[in-house]
């Protein structure tokens, strides 16, 4: 990835028959709000978010020169819907992950501030990818995103927490609380999810949520404990990531893994 500043994960045990990027927001041809941060032009993938069209397409067009086939663009609606990354060329369905199996397929998220996680069975035959804001994330587009993964013949599946809102600053309020602690399925995972919130001093009803730790328990509910990344923070790395909290008017970067 010489060409193209992004994350390569550092993933343990993943199959050497898979790829795996994150992008960044440098790199790209997109200005102002929409750049690098530093003056320089932003690698902004999103068509939705404002920024001009020709410039969209300019980026994607650097990315995708550097895969093995046009990704699986989706329309993301903090769902829980999963696509056939193989099947979705020509459409842009509304859905928040997508599974491969077939080779050269490429699975791709888009976030500023909202989980991506990249899936891939131990022999790297199936692989996935899921955007997990907090609503598809308590409303289970991980354990979707699995089960669609089995349903393609994966056995023992990996995991990688890509860029997302930090711990220190993903501050919600009593709503999302509740609603991961209605999702839980027993006590102890009930007690995991509160240990997720720390309360913030002073502002009653007010949070600052784990998200990383939210999706390992909802990824260990499906048998998934090999669970690596969850190291960064969209908000507070400005020179790297865009992140829709911090910025409001921002781009997009993505997440992508594929069979090779």
């Amino acid at each position: 990835m010489a060409t193209l500043p992004a994350i390569i994960p550092h993933w343990p045990g993943l199959p050497a028959n898979v790829g795996a990027l994150s992008t960044v927001r440098a790199g790209g041809a997109s200005l102002g709000v929409y750049g690098d941060g530093q003056g320089g032009g932003g690698l902004n993938l999103g068509v939705h978010v404002g920024d001009d069209a020709a410039l969209v397409a300019q980026n994607r067009a650097q990315l995708v020169a550097l895969l093995p086939s046009e990704p699986a663009w989706l329309n993301q609606v903090h769902g829980v819907a999963v696509a056939d990354a193989a099947s979705v060329h020509g459409s842009v369905p509304d859905a928040d992950a997508s599974v491969a199996s077939t080779p050269g397929a490429v699975c791709l998220v888009m976030t500023a501030d909202c989980l991506p996680v990249l899936f891939s069975s131990n022999d790297g035959d199936v692989v996935a990818a899921a955007h997990a804001g907090w609503r598809g994330l308590a409303s289970g587009v991980l354990q979707r995103t699995v089960q669609a993964m089995r349903a393609s013949g994966a056995g023992e599946i990996l995991a990688w927490l890509g860029p997302a809102i930090g711990p220190g600053q993903f501050e919600v309020g009593q709503d999302v609380l509740q609603a991961f602690s209605e999702s839980a399925v027993d006590a102890a995972e009930h007690a995991a999810v509160q240990a997720a919130f720390a309360a913030i001093g002073g502002r009653p009803g007010k949070y600052l949520a784990d998200i990383y730790a939210l999706a390992r328990l909802h990824l260990a509910r499906e048998g998934v404990t090999q669970v690596a990344g969850g190291e960064y923070c969209t908000v507070s790395d400005a020179a790297q990531f865009y992140s829709y909290r911090r910025d409001g008017v921002t781009g997009r970067q993505a997440s992508l893994i594929w069979r090779k």
